[in-house]
């Protein structure tokens, strides 16, 4: 017995000295380091192994932990290469070849950030010149996690070339392109993005509990995967019933039901996914969409044809209680309704949902489609069922469950996605987020900041942290509606007050009808611009002009502006501003008329406010109609001038 537990023993100690020398995924052929910072090298060997790390000239060995943990550090290094990096532990030896020095950025966020090349404005040209830029990207895969993991999944570098370049991030390729054309180096990408997340997903645990507006929040998240199942089904039930009992009825049930009965539903919108919709992230089952649809008499006895966008899902549609079609409605459908479908008044149109739309699954319930594509037409007019004005219902009744996504709990995404890149060497980070956040937009103010200073303490070094303000998108509201989306652009910019930070405005180049603008060629240049001038200190690179004061004198606000030294102008061919809104002491904001006035200045006035105490410009969800720009042809950031209460001040964290 004591000869087999002695042989058992000795096995155990072999097999532990003998554990496999690997390095974090992030060291690999093709791969690029930080030039001019002292770089660290790490991974796993056996317990107590001596590691040595060869490259450039180099050569440094540590001694690995109880845990097989190690690090080496090479002292900094300039551009170039390419260069092998050679590690070895004993009889083990790993070789990485083709490794360049240059610069290397984390490009991170949602689904802006993610958007690839091969879908963006000009991707055609990129591709034919694509061998020729210096360009590589190693892409960190989606990955959720409760707690902080060591290392990624998978992982490779790869270089930009016309088989590869597709599926870079269109944001940091064109990024890249120009800092390398600028400073002549190699530019590697850490391709670290997740769509649709919000920004809590990406702190630390340990940030936000620390912090004193989301720690309460971040107590009360369950630590498990069964807890954050149960977490997210209570909030749903809540969501759905505004707290009352459950009732579930029957498709038929409902289809006989007056439209006044769905006021009480939780609004819903098309085109769109359920995922963005309250509480229903991540649900997958079946449920119900109902739009109320008002027509006078004339319309009872008229033809009409039906489209709801490019929907392919199974599904039962009943208007005013009769049932219309049932089944699989395939893409591009439409349905020619007989005389006599309508009625005066309230009509209800009621979709029972049957199974989740098939492309693309991820998705879940929703009608999609362009919203041109989604409305009821006469012969003479047409009524539009793209918007807000629906109402939403999971069934219950029948089986559901929960895909587990990052919005579902918080920091996942830093534990899986961001943590296991830590210490890498990098120049900084660029970063395309804030869509997910809008509703909470006045507390971004601090979520934001939180995130870049967590980042920033966990590698040790106050890096460049440089992002894009939110493009244009949705309603043209004005400045007494209130914009999400304009609050979130304000939060942005008051980022700005942490150091080493930048800025893009990118309202100028969105689409009110795309959440996904195609132009990404700008939006990197423009952060390219910023990095040039603050982090690399190159002449000749501008910037977005910020709001800087406003004087209210007589009947006028005159507006002072940073970055707006060699003059403003008025993008458009008659030379007329537009964009500006002023109030007085009631707080009402009327359209107002503006000019550039001392070269650099605006003057902004409105007959209907005698004494103006407050101006806005761009305050709007897509203010694509704002065209104030530097004369270097950077647009005016979105402002305002008050402090006055917004659309999200109350807004929390969940």
């Amino acid at each position: 017995m004591r000869i087999a537990l002695l042989t058992l023993l000795l096995c155990g100690l072999f097999f532990e000295s003998q554990a496999q020398l690997t390095t974090a995924k992030l060291f690999a052929d093709h791969g690029v380091l930080q030039r001019n910072q002292d770089i660290p090298v790490w991974g796993w060997a056996g317990k107590k192994a001596k590691v040595t790390v060869a490259f450039n000239g180099q050569q440094v060995s540590a001694k690995a932990d109880d845990q097989g943990n190690w690090k080496v550090i090479l002292k900094a290094m300039p551009e170039g290469g390419p260069y092998t990096m050679t590690i070895s532990a004993g009889k083990e030896t790993l070789t990485y070849t083709d490794m360049m020095l240059g610069e290397v950025w984390i490009c991170s966020g949602q689904s802006n950030m993610e958007f690839h090349l091969r879908d963006a404005l000009g991707y055609k040209a990129e591709q034919k010149a694509s061998a020729q830029q210096t360009i590589r990207q190693f892409q960190v895969p989606d990955t959720m996690s409760l707690e902080p993991q060591k290392d990624i999944r998978r992982g490779q570098w790869v270089k930009a070339d016309t088989n590869t370049v597709g599926n870079f991030t269109a944001v940091g390729y064109f990024f890249a392109k120009k800092l390398s054309q600028q400073l002549h180096v190699t530019v590697g990408l850490i391709y670290s993005n997740w769509g649709g997340t919000l920004a809590e997903d990406w702190i630390s645990k340990e940030a936000m509990l620390a912090s004193p507006e989301l720690g309460t929040a971040a107590k009360a998240l369950p630590d498990t995967w069964d807890g954050v199942r149960a977490r997210i089904d209570k909030q749903l039930r809540a969501y759905a019933y505004r707290n009352k009992p459950v009732v579930n009825y029957t498709p038929d049930e409902l289809a006989t039901q007056p439209a006044t009965f769905f006021a009480d539903w939780q609004q819903g919108s098309a085109p769109a996914s359920w995922e963005w919709m309250g509480k229903l992230y991540g649900y997958r089952g079946e449920g119900f969409m109902q739009r109320t649809i008002k027509l006078d008499s004339s319309y009872a006895n008229r033809t009409s044809v039906l489209k709801l966008g490019t929907t392919d899902a199974d599904m039962a549609l009943y208007i005013n209680g009769t049932l219309i079609k049932k089944g699989n409605l395939p893409n591009t459908f439409q349905l020619d309704l007989p005389a006599g479908t309508w009625k005066p008044g309230n009509n209800s149109v009621l979709i029972d949902l049957q199974s989740q739309q098939k492309n693309p699954a991820w998705l879940g319930l929703g009608i999609s489609g362009l919203a041109s594509d989604i409305y009821v037409k006469f012969a003479d007019t047409t009524v539009n069922m793209a918007d807000n004005n629906w109402h939403v219902m999971p069934d219950l009744s029948k089986p559901y469950h929960f895909n587990f996504l990052p919005n579902n709990t918080a920091f996942t995404l830093y534990n899986s996605m961001i943590s296991p890149l830590i210490p890498y060497g990098i120049a900084g980070v660029i970063w395309y987020q804030g869509e997910s956040n809008a509703g909470n937009a006045y507390q971004y103010r601090t979520t934001f900041p939180l995130m870049i200073t967590d980042w920033r303490s966990r590698w040790k070094k106050d890096f460049p942290f440089l992002f894009v303000q939110l493009a244009s998108f949705g309603g043209f509201q004005n400045a007494n509606v209130g914009s999400n989306w304009a609050e979130l652009r304000e939060a942005q910019t008051m980022t700005l007050q942490l150091p080493n930070t930048g800025m893009a405005v990118t309202t100028d180049i969105g689409e009110p009808l795309n959440i996904h603008p195609r132009d990404k060629a700008d939006v990197g240049y423009r952060l390219a611009s910023k990095a040039l001038a603050d982090v690399y200190h190159l002449p000749g690179f501008a910037e977005s002009p910020l709001f800087a004061s406003a004087d209210f004198t007589g009947a006028a606000a005159t507006v002072s502006f940073t970055h707006a030294d060699k003059g403003l102008m008025a993008k458009d061919k008659y030379g007329y501003l537009k964009g500006f809104e002023i109030a007085g002491a009631d707080h009402k904001f009327y359209y107002a008329q503006a000019v550039i006035v001392d070269g650099n200045k605006v003057k902004v006035w409105s007959s209907q406010v005698p004494q103006p105490v407050a101006v806005r410009y761009a305050w709007t969800d897509a203010p694509i109609d704002a065209n104030l720009y530097n004369v270097e042809g950077f647009p005016v950031s979105p402002f305002r001038s008050d402090s006055w209460r917004g659309t999200t001040d109350s807004n929390k964290f969940e």
